[in-house]
């Protein structure tokens, strides 16, 4: 971690402690990358697999019995 120097003023010991804890967890947070953007569903049309599964036969076929 880099070193902190005061320019102005006299903080104490319990104001500093204060200042590094904030800047830790503020660079702990940053470090996390953001998440990614959701990926578009893809439409029932456009969807082969989908279609696929939705067919039906719309009446039941007689087996032939040989």
């Amino acid at each position: 971690m880099p070193s902190i120097q005061v320019l102005r003023g006299r903080p104490t010991p319990e104001e500093l402690a204060a200042v590094v804890a904030v800047l830790q967890a503020r660079a702990t947070n940053t470090a996390v990358p953001p998440p990614l953007p959701a990926r578009p569903r893809v439409s029932a049309w456009a969807d082969r697999a989908a279609a696929i599964a939705m067919r039906r036969p719309s009446r039941p076929r007689l087996m032939q019995v040989r």
